[in-house]
């Protein structure tokens, strides 16, 4: 664990910014289960972002404030929730806590063109959600596993507080044709072995969060526990390790 910390203290990095609010975010890792390997959805971040071009990531981005109002078809399981709430700044809500998965639903379909979700009555209003009312589907929370958090140094030029969840790609309820996702912001979308992705482009806190996932699914394979999670945050002059 230790060498985690190292690892993103390490990370080069301009810290002479105004220091300002780290802003919720989510991701999402979706994961496909073989027999000899597990494998997770990544993609390439078009080359005209500002904000880490060319770096492989997972599906994710900010929390819009219309994400807390989505009607979802379940709820998290308690013992995640209660990850989810730990340590959430003020306004500590249900509300916010169901935001951030829905965050990453949302973000899923637009950047990989995937509908993580189940079969409701209900459907969801906004233009974001029109394809997930179109086909009668809402975000459905459940399988939903939080793998790690982090929050971006101080006097960053962007500062996220970002939870990384995990859903089983069992869960995928839907596609798009093309498998891509109608905001083109991510491109060579693919499947990666988790063990796999040294050989790949990705920001530090990509790989420490892959790692710490390998860790987790070396005791539960099925992410059937909503274990204690990873909580990485700079204090002085580096990164800490908190659990959740």
């Amino acid at each position: 664990m230790n060498d985690f910390v190292a690892r993103l203290t390490a990370t080069e990095r301009a810290m002479d910014n105004p220091n300002r609010r780290p802003k919720d975010a989510a991701t999402l890792l979706i994961l496909e289960r073989g027999k000899s390997e597990t494998r997770v959805l990544m993609g390439k971040r078009h080359m005209g972002h500002v904000f880490m071009p060319g770096k492989f990531v997972f599906p994710g981005g900010r929390v819009d404030p219309a994400d807390s109002r989505v009607p979802i078809a379940s709820d998290y399981e308690e013992a995640t929730r209660a990850r989810v709430m730990a340590r959430m700044r003020a306004p500590k809500t249900v509300a916010r806590a169901r935001a951030l998965a829905v965050t990453a639903v949302r973000e899923t379909y637009e950047e990989a063109g995937l509908f993580i979700g189940a079969k409701s009555a209900k459907k969801p209003i906004g233009s974001d959600w029109e394809a997930f009312a179109e086909r009668s589907l809402l975000p459905d929370l459940a399988p939903f596993r939080l793998i790690a958090r982090a929050i971006t140094p101080p006097r960053r030029p962007r500062r996220f507080d970002t939870r990384f969840f995990a859903v089983p790609a069992e869960h995928i309820a839907d596609r798009l044709p093309d498998n891509v996702g109608p905001s083109g912001e991510l491109e060579e979308l693919h499947w990666v072995p988790l063990a796999d992705v040294a050989h790949l482009d990705m920001p530090t806190v990509t790989q420490v969060v892959i790692d710490e996932l390998l860790e987790r699914l070396s005791e539960d394979p099925e992410l059937k526990h909503a274990a204690p999670v990873p909580f990485y945050h700079w204090r002085g002059k580096g990164f800490v390790r908190e659990v959740l």
